[in-house]
């Protein structure tokens, strides 16, 4: 039986529960971002921003090709400018170049909404009513969880201690859940937490 539940593609979801390592890229050298790999070191995502593409509030998400798979960019305008939450949309790309709406996070920007979670909505609407996942926890400490709207745990992230501190991480994806939409969602949280992505 297939349990996989894609946002981007299916083939981003794996049978089984599966590490990731994301390493940070300094902005200085080659302009951000981060690389994402497997256990066995063969990277698997790699993370553009600002640095590379030029400009604020996009990123790019790329397979271990070096193919574009997911666009994202911050939605801007004067009534996003006079809200109290930032919305992020992520577009899946396909061989064409051509791109869709698969999802859009929300989080808060303001010291009043600060308390709020951050949630994600999956684009064509699924079975859930308000919202598809949330994030929990701290991006800033390395420590956060992405739950679905069930409370079921999709993704959860941790420090390498050893290895580099913030700029070297994990996080671990549960079977099923697609990769390249929980690489997508690190990223927006790396940009509104003014890191690698951002400039």
């Amino acid at each position: 039986m297939d349990n996989s539940i894609p946002v981007v593609s299916k083939i981003f979801c794996k049978g089984t529960p599966t590490m990731l390592m994301i390493r940070r890229r300094p902005i200085v050298v080659n302009g951000g971002g981060f690389v994402v790999t497997d256990l066995s070191q063969n990277v698997v995502f790699v993370v553009d921003g600002c640095g590379i593409l030029g400009s604020k509030g996009k990123l790019m998400i790329k397979d271990g090709e070096g193919e574009p798979i997911l666009f994202i960019s911050r939605k801007g305008g004067i009534v996003q400018a006079l809200s109290t939450r930032n919305k992020w949309n992520g577009y899946s790309m396909d061989y064409q170049g051509k791109d869709k709406l698969v999802f859009s996070l929300t989080d808060p920007k303001s010291c009043i909404a600060k308390s709020a979670p951050i949630r994600i909505h999956i684009e064509p609407k699924r079975h859930c009513k308000s919202w598809d996942f949330e994030i929990g926890g701290s991006f800033a400490d390395r420590d956060c969880t992405i739950i679905d709207c069930t409370g079921k745990i999709v993704a959860q992230m941790g420090r390498e201690e050893m290895i580099g501190g913030k700029d070297f991480y994990h996080v671990q994806v549960q079977s099923g859940h697609d990769q390249a939409f929980i690489i997508g969602v690190m990223a927006i949280l790396d940009n509104i937490h003014g890191e690698s992505t951002r400039c």
